[in-house]
């Protein structure tokens, strides 16, 4: 017998969590250090926070938005007119705790009408210590960030005094120079093996790789689950011999937040890496690209408000075919600094940045997007067949050579 949560007919109703509309209590503030205020309605958590606010364009998924470590340290700003009409679940969130620091959106939806829905989003929010406020001028903010850049904030819903939360504001350090990838990594090695949610028993893994964690989505390792991949997730501080003695036959580089330049120790180690086993695959993400660009020589500069969103078109440079992507980050590779080993594989179309590089005659390579699509297009999961295949191959030569 199915229960409520597996029947696809079962649709909570506006109650169905005990709240009859959005779990406003009061009024909250956004104050940035350029002194521009907004004003809107408290909801979450009961706190005030600090960081620097941008936008993101997507028009679903806001549990794996909120949850993605990659918005450590930032105040997030959704562009859709409302939020939280499919509540959130266990099995949607991006990370057990990290993520943005605060909320804020247009609307909040007064009802949850999903039947995978576990809880409404304000609840969800106040459980992670999340500030949010909504009725909130969400076009008028974009339109400024799309003018003044991302700028720093204070967001709180306890606190209305504007010049106060001002001042804090223009007090907080700025994402430049903030190496926050370590405050989100998992501090103990561990293994994963659940698959994509929806698709069934994965297949058995046959290959071993290896991921390093700056801050890395769930939906990542599943997805590498589901290409038949036996993860084991390593803290940001691993060093390379400890990688190694692991015995992988691929190494992946994730996504993660702050400022890929201030990463030092995380840029010589994945340099040592590259160059360790030429024959060894290695692949990486959003901050992974970055870092592998920084470790090969390159260098990495602020965009002006960043891409956050999942209308991003990039072209794949060797085939000119384009794909829709998702993508959130607040850094890019500059391509006049990459050295004559390095190959520019993909192009975002909305501003030529870099979107991917690949290590001429090495099984090395990244994008800046999240081919993962956790929210967003599926344009690109290709990427984790090709990435299975290039680690399958190196272990086959490496066993035939044995």
């Amino acid at each position: 017998m199915l229960s409520d949560r597996d029947d696809p007919l079962h649709r909570p109703g506006p109650d169905a969590f005990g709240d009859r509309g959005p779990a406003y209590f009061g009024e909250g503030v956004l104050a940035l250090a350029d002194g521009r205020v907004f004003r809107g309605l408290a909801f979450g958590a009961r706190a005030t926070v600090v960081g620097e606010v941008v936008f993101n364009t997507s028009m679903t998924g806001y549990q794996e938005i909120i949850t993605d470590p990659s918005y450590a340290g930032q105040l997030v700003c959704l562009t859709v007119s409302e939020v939280g009409n499919v509540g959130v679940n266990a099995d949607d969130a991006e990370s057990r705790s990290a993520g943005a620091e605060g909320l804020i959106v247009r609307s909040l939806s007064p009802m949850v009408s999903n039947w995978r829905a576990e809880q409404t989003l304000a609840a969800y929010l106040e459980s992670r210590g999340m500030p949010g406020l909504a009725e909130l001028d969400t076009r008028a903010l974009t339109r400024h960030l799309r003018r003044v850049g991302a700028v720093m904030g204070a967001l709180s819903t306890v606190d209305t005094d504007a010049e106060r939360l001002v001042a804090m504001a223009r007090d907080a350090a700025p994402m430049e120079g903030r190496g926050l990838a370590h405050e989100v990594s998992t501090k103990e090695a561990y293994g994963w093996s659940r698959g994509t949610w929806g698709q069934g028993t994965p297949p058995s893994p046959d290959v071993h790789v290896v991921a390093y964690d700056f801050g890395i989505k769930h939906e990542i390792l599943c997805n590498l689950v589901d290409q038949g991949i036996r993860v084991t997730v390593v803290p940001s501080t691993t060093s390379v011999d400890d990688v190694l003695a692991l015995a992988p036959d691929g190494v992946f580089l994730s996504n993660g937040p702050g400022d890929p330049a201030a990463l030092t120790d995380v840029i010589e180690r994945t340099r040592d890496l590259l160059h360790r086993d030429a024959r060894m695959p290695v692949w990486g993400i959003c901050l992974g690209h970055q870092l592998m660009c920084l470790a090969l020589g390159g260098k990495t500069y602020k965009l002006k408000f960043g891409h956050h969103g999942g209308n991003h078109p990039v072209r794949d440079e060797r085939s000119a075919a384009v794909a829709i992507t998702a993508q959130n980050h607040g850094f890019a590779v500059d391509a006049e600094s990459l050295g004559t080993e390095v190959e520019v594989t993909h192009l975002n179309l909305f501003d030529r940045t870099v979107g991917g590089l690949r290590v001429r005659d090495r099984p090395q390579w990244s994008v800046q997007y999240h081919p993962e699509a956790s929210p967003g297009p599926h344009d690109s999961q290709g990427l984790f067949v090709e990435f299975a295949h290039a680690v399958r191959s190196a272990r086959a030569e490496r066993v035939g050579s044995s």
